[in-house]
């Protein structure tokens, strides 16, 4: 039988919702919430499947890049290494009609990310009006305040998802001094207030039995987190290669999601890019997902800083359907073997290429 990416991903998705609302049970607010964007989940399968009836691959994700600019200077931040100019971004405007055509296209899933998106509350804002979509907002956790949480408490479609390290020690030596305890009382803020929030924990070849451990996963829980996003290092240049995780560290990490699944009942726990043999390839430059950067450039993934179009000029769905992005996705280039957890990263003078083609 052959692979349809579709019905996997719809599968996924359900499978997302049915564990997000199991860990909610006794939270009505997110059991409320939950349940509506579950109709609207699937009302947004089916426009996605019409829109494949007609050759048109739509995919569940979009990852939106508010903003380049951050408050904090963490060592190693794609980010920072990527994109140094905070002029020319998006406007709040313009954001919002990005929003409303993935809603009509089918776009299930908005990751809010930076920079540090809670520097543009205005966007933010902008995506509390789009109930029929989940924006998960990475967030360093510095800049919460009263209003903030206020709003996540009136929006269930945002979740604060906070960027931690492991423990103290690791956690300020890459994000900086105090760092730690700030997060600690974010999260003891928004579990007073019985907001639903995750955390992203970015795995490398020297942190994985740290971030693994029963005491840091614990700890997590019991400050009330919900999700758990590993987030695999994807080295930026020559210099951090000896940071990217291996085979080796990639299996202990899937091995150990299994059994904190079953043991934390209450928690989900989601890596990324994930394991690409599950899903017969990379799921970037529209198969899965795709990525908008803070002026408007359409890249097939944040670790793959690359683009062809800007969405100032065209639509979501001409975007999907640039000469980068359908080379990418016809040429073979996403099922490739790598070593990596990164095949675009691993191949991108072959990306660069693609850019030179006219």
């Amino acid at each position: 039988m052959s692979f349809d990416l579709q019905n996997y991903l719809a599968a996924g998705v359900e499978d997302i919702l049915k564990d997000a609302a199991r860990s909610c049970i006794r939270n009505p607010k997110e059991s409320l919430f939950l349940l509506k964007f579950s109709k609207h989940a699937k009302r947004a399968t089916k426009i996605r499947q019409k829109y494949g009836e007609k050759g048109q691959n739509v995919p569940v994700f979009l990852i939106a890049s508010i903003t380049s600019r951050c408050n904090l200077n963490c060592i190693g931040c794609y980010s920072r290494a990527i994109d140094n100019d905070s002029t020319n971004q998006l406007s709040a405007e313009e954001w919002e009609d990005i929003f409303r055509q993935a809603k009509e296209m089918g776009i299930s899933f908005i990751v809010i990310a930076g920079g540090e998106p809670m520097l543009r509350d205005d966007v933010i804002v902008k995506a509390s009006n789009f109930p029929e979509i989940l924006f998960p907002v990475f967030t360093n956790g510095t800049l919460l305040n009263e209003g903030n949480l206020k709003l996540f408490d009136k929006s269930r479609n945002l979740v604060p998802v906070l960027s931690i390290e492991g423990d103290e020690d690791v956690t300020d030596l890459r994000r900086g001094e105090g760092i730690y305890k700030q997060l600690v009382d974010s999260m003891e803020a928004m579990q007073k207030n019985n907001i639903i929030f995750g955390a992203s924990v970015t795995f490398t070849n020297r942190n994985l039995t740290s971030i693994l451990s029963d005491e840091f996963i614990d700890e997590l829980h019991d400050l009330g987190c919900k999700v758990v996003f590993f987030i695999e290092y994807v080295p930026l240049n020559e210099k951090t290669m000896d940071l990217a995780p291996g085979d080796d560290e990639r299996k202990q990490l899937f091995g150990r999601i299994g059994e904190l699944r079953q043991k934390y009942t209450d928690m989900l726990f989601m890596s990324f890019p994930g394991d690409e043999k599950t899903s017969e390839g990379c799921l970037a430059a529209g198969r899965g997902f795709f990525h908008i950067n803070s002026h408007g450039g359409a890249e097939p993934c944040p670790a793959s800083p690359y683009s062809d179009v800007n969405v100032k000029d065209t639509s979501l769905i001409e975007a999907l359907n640039s000469n980068l992005f359908k080379s990418l996705r016809d040429g073979g280039i996403l099922m490739d073997d790598h070593e990596g957890g990164c095949v675009l990263f691993e191949h991108k003078e072959y990306v660069e290429r693609l850019l030179e083609v006219k």
